[in-house]
């Protein structure tokens, strides 16, 4: 099958007691589909119900990391989205969330959800390739994922507002700054490294690490329910007005959007 036919997946391999999720859609620069975003979700829950897995790592095949979602697969007339069961691990951790170290992997472009699910991980790991962007108000669309309140807890409110008022892109040096990765690597080296850090937590207890994780995010827990609880309320009034219509058409034709605020 030619690589420009072949549909998107999610794969998980076992190295020891890591488990490695790959993302494969190299040919649409990693953008998720709905049935790929179900096979992550469904691989992140595999991990956490084995105990015999202590540490994933979460990366992408090719030179990016995710260029975001399929956005027709998600919101066009043809769109195959649908609700996963709450019982799965949501990859941005809006609901059932992993309790063991997910370390992710990013190289090259980073975008909206891709960013979202790098910060719904522990530890992450960048090229120095690495490009970032929450683009979402540039397609008539506001953030989803819990970038309208990880990047409050990672950078202060005023970096924070900072990216998300500009939607521009920045590079893995800033990302570093900000405190979004914990490590830039050279091009390449960036799957390694990670791996090399999830043997070095295997060395500790795996009883004590998930009860450090449990207890963290139980700190973190009554205010990030007051912000997820928003996204309903975002959705709604976002996804009702012209200029969402107008970003998605815009998106798909391939040129700039012409918002009106309404």
């Amino acid at each position: 099958m030619e690589e420009s036919k072949k549909a998107g997946e999610v794969r998980m391999e076992r190295d020891g007691a890591i488990c490695v999720i790959k993302v494969d859609n190299v040919a649409k620069k990693n953008a998720f589909s709905p049935e790929m975003m179900e096979q992550l979700a469904q691989h992140l829950t595999r991990f956490e119900e084995d105990d015999s897995l202590w540490v994933a790592v979460l990366c992408a095949e090719g030179e990016h990391t995710t260029a975001g979602l399929d956005m027709p697969k998600f919101f066009g007339p043809t769109a195959t989205a649908r609700p996963r069961p709450d019982a799965w691990v949501d990859p941005f951790g809006l609901k059932r969330r992993a309790t063991k170290p997910v370390i992710a992997v990013v190289q090259g472009i980073t975008y909206t959800i891709g960013i979202e699910i790098m910060l719904a991980c522990d530890i992450v790991v960048a090229a120095d390739t690495a490009r970032f962007g929450q683009l979402e108000s540039r397609r008539g669309i506001a953030p989803l994922g819990g970038a309208h309140f990880r990047y409050l807890t990672r950078t202060g409110w005023g970096n924070a507002m900072y990216h998300l008022f500009l939607c521009e892109e920045f590079g893995a040096q800033r990302a570093l700054e900000l405190g979004f990765v914990q490590e830039v690597v050279p091009y390449g080296q960036q799957l390694d490294r990670a791996l090399d850090l999830a043997r070095r937590i295997c060395r500790n207890a795996p009883l004590g690490i998930r009860a450090t994780k449990e207890a963290a995010l139980k700190y973190l827990e009554g205010g990030e329910q007051a912000a997820i609880a928003c996204i309903p309320q975002i959705r709604e009034k976002v996804f009702a007005s012209e200029d969402f219509k107008e970003g998605i058409q815009s998106f798909i034709e391939r040129r700039e959007a012409r918002f009106q605020g309404r």
